[in-house]
């Protein structure tokens, strides 16, 4: 038996440094999420080194944007910087009509559904976000905020391609 204690002693005086070690390296950065090739009908992902502008947009308790109506030219990257200055989670959301009113029909049936999408930007109270995208087809698409309710309260933008 006193073989055995030590030897689990020495196991355990050997072993454990290594696993609380962490010594001085730095960790490696993250790795940047590449930027999305998926082509939608109001363009892609933009590269936010390649922005030809940002656009502020404000979201409010009061179920709107500022401003509520954006033109872009087609193949204009933009940065949109999305500033939450409500009590309430809020987002935003570009798109066509369609699919923002599906999703919006999706969101009341599951509130809780989280979303990792270039196109969308989820800002808590008091928060910004940025997304950047290049509007590669002219159009009126849109762009709203999908939690539950707010869209059906108008809080919906238009977007304008030329």
């Amino acid at each position: 038996m006193k073989y055995f204690i030590a030897a689990l002693t020495a196991l355990m005086i050997s072993t454990t440094p290594q696993a609380w070690a962490h010594g001085d390296a730095k960790h490696a950065p993250a790795k940047k999420k590449a930027i999305s090739t998926e082509e939608k009908a109001f363009g892609r992902e933009g590269d936010p080194q390649k922005a030809s502008r940002t656009i502020n947009v404000d979201m409010s308790d009061k179920m709107r944007f500022s401003p509520e109506t954006v033109t872009v030219k087609q193949g204009e990257t933009i940065k949109f910087v999305v500033k939450n200055s409500g009590k309430i989670m809020h987002e935003f959301v570009l798109g066509t009509m369609k699919e923002l009113k599906e999703h919006a029909d999706m969101m009341k049936k599951h509130p809780g559904m989280e979303h990792d999408e270039p196109y969308m930007a989820h800002v808590a109270p008091g928060k910004t976000e940025t997304i950047t995208w290049q509007f590669t087809k002219p159009g009126t698409f849109n762009f709203g905020c999908l939690i539950a309710g707010h869209f059906e309260a108008g809080m919906i933008g238009k977007l304008t391609v030329n």
